[in-house]
């Protein structure tokens, strides 16, 4: 018989369709043992395409007893002198995936869709009672049929708040609806044996946290940091066939392929002592593909959020200079009333932890690979200079070009172009952050050229962009001359490490004019 191609479960939620599929499964369910086997009702956010649903749907399966969907796993070893294990549990699964909840009243159908399902498995309900007081009542009713407690697994239980962050009195509406249905859980204690919710973020003003008391928050628990996501050990365990095809494809060696690999999806990490993880739906796709791109970022953008960057000055230098800083506390509770970005921006994975000082309990914060990176300043840079896109004179793609061609012309064209698309200002926002923001993005999607203020002997360069050809010094002045700024890089002698190398070498002075908002003077030597 024809051995059965290898399948990569992308995009695959349902743990029993990639088992019946015979996917590929990373093995997580020691943890699924560990959570079992306590009587504390569970939360754990992590990032969107993260492995949450399937983690859920991993939990529904063992809690429904098919142990036939565990064989060779390592929860069938742990359970294996458990005479109690693989009972079957009534289990209340809350998916709220179903739906797009920007509109007034879709929370409220998609809880009646799974109140109507349990009716059919559990018994009626009265239709005249709220939502919460007919979900207690299934779940006694569910005790009372199969003699077992209940099972109640919540999935992206923050989506209809998330999703209508800019509507403050639908967030307030969804909020009340969800205080009304889970209630339910607090006076239904008795008939509960589990509990476990997920999200993306944890809403700090939500009753499911204020009404479930004993709730533990293992989103930043040294012991499930790795409960999502895939570990370089993982990855090579299970996937080694597919890495060797994926550095072949790309005329790599193994190593190399690692290393490329660690850069654009690896770098996650949910505890400080806890093991880095890649993105397994990045991943995946990459080894899926046989080539690296942007996966995880086309699945949705951060709209909102580089919006709020933008309106309130954030300095976006922060993201790469090591001066972000926040406690765990800071980093688990969001409220929506909270003009902070930082604990959202690590919630939903634009950021991550790099260091911690045990003395302050504060973590360092940063972008946790390239993709995130590159892919997070290409949405905020529209927000400063609107259209980016080929053909707008200000796009990245071409400046890449230019700059590894030598075309000091294009460069400055570019450079001209997103400067002058900077708007005025409306609300007297201070037009020096624009400056720099700008400036410092489009060096960042510069990616691998770029040394942004680079410290000499003399002095601290603005930018140097280096490529197989060239070596661009660029100093850039605000309300000056640009032959200031060229004088600027000979005078502190910028030049001399590049003295000995055989790349051709250019000098770049530039001024940017405050009361025109225009790069209007460009000097090259």
């Amino acid at each position: 018989m024809r051995q059965l191609e290898r399948k990569l479960p992308i995009g695959i939620q349902s743990y029993e369709k990639i088992i019946e599929n015979q996917n590929l499964y990373v093995d997580k369910t020691g943890y699924i043992y560990k959570l079992a086997h306590t009587d504390v009702p569970y939360f754990l956010s992590r990032p969107r395409r993260f492995g949450k649903s399937l983690l859920l749907s991993t939990m529904k399966a063992y809690w429904e007893g098919k142990k036939e969907l565990f064989k060779g796993l390592l929860i069938e070893t742990l359970e294996q002198d458990n005479a109690d294990a693989w009972a079957a549990y009534p289990v209340f699964y809350i998916d709220f995936n179903r739906a797009n909840f920007k509109d007034e009243g879709v929370l409220e159908a998609i809880l009646e869709v799974h109140l109507k399902e349990w009716e059919k498995e559990y018994g009626d309900t009265s239709r005249e009672a709220p939502l919460g007081a007919r979900f207690g009542a299934l779940l006694e009713a569910a005790v009372a049929k199969t003699g077992k407690k209940c099972v109640v697994l919540v999935d992206e239980y923050d989506k209809p708040l998330l999703e209508t962050m800019e509507n403050k009195e639908l967030v307030e509406h969804n909020k009340a609806v969800f205080k009304g249905f889970f209630s339910a859980l607090k006076s239904s204690d008795v008939f509960i044996r589990f509990i476990f919710i997920t999200g993306v973020t944890k809403f700090s003003k939500v009753s499911i946290f204020s009404d479930l008391n004993q709730l533990r928050d293992i989103s930043m628990s040294m012991d499930y940091a790795e409960i999502c996501g895939i570990t370089e050990l993982e990855m090579k365990n299970v996937f080694k066939p597919e890495l060797e095809a994926l550095a072949a494809e790309q005329e790599m060696t193994f190593d190399e392929c690692l290393i490329k690999l660690r850069q654009e999806y690896d770098g996650y990490r949910f505890h400080q002592k806890g093991k880095g993880v890649y993105n397994p739906y990045s991943l995946l796709s990459a080894l899926a593909d046989r080539e690296f791109d942007s996966y995880w970022f086309e699945t949705g953008t951060p709209s909102f959020l580089a919006h709020r960057l933008r309106t309130m000055n954030f300095d976006a230098r922060k993201f790469t200079d090591g001066t972000l800083y926040a406690t765990k506390r800071m980093l688990k509770d969001y409220s929506d009333d909270n003009p902070d970005p930082i604990p959202l921006l690590y919630q939903t994975g634009y950021l991550t932890l790099f260091d911690y000082n045990a003395e302050d309990r504060a973590y360092t914060l940063g972008f946790p690979n390239r993709e995130v990176q590159y892919g997070f300043m290409e949405s905020l840079l529209p927000e400063y200079v609107g259209d980016i896109g080929a053909g707008s004179g200000k796009d990245i793609l071409s400046l890449k070009r230019y700059v590894e061609s030598g075309d000091l012309e294009g460069i400055h064209r570019v450079f001209a172009a997103l400067f002058a698309g900077i708007p005025y200002p409306t609300n007297k926002d201070p037009f020096e952050h624009d400056f720099q923001s700008v400036f410092y993005i489009t060096l960042t999607l510069l990616g691998q050229y770029v040394h942004c203020e680079q410290h000499t002997s003399s002095g601290r360069i603005d930018c140097v962009l280096e490529t197989r050809q060239f070596v661009y010094i660029i100093e850039l002045k605000r309300d000056a001359s640009a032959i200031e700024a060229l004088q600027q890089i000979n005078d502190m002698h910028y030049a001399d490490p590049y003295a000995a190398d055989q790349r051709k070498l250019y000098k770049i002075g530039a001024d940017f004019k405050s009361e025109t908002r225009r790069l209007e003077e460009w000097e090259v030597e």
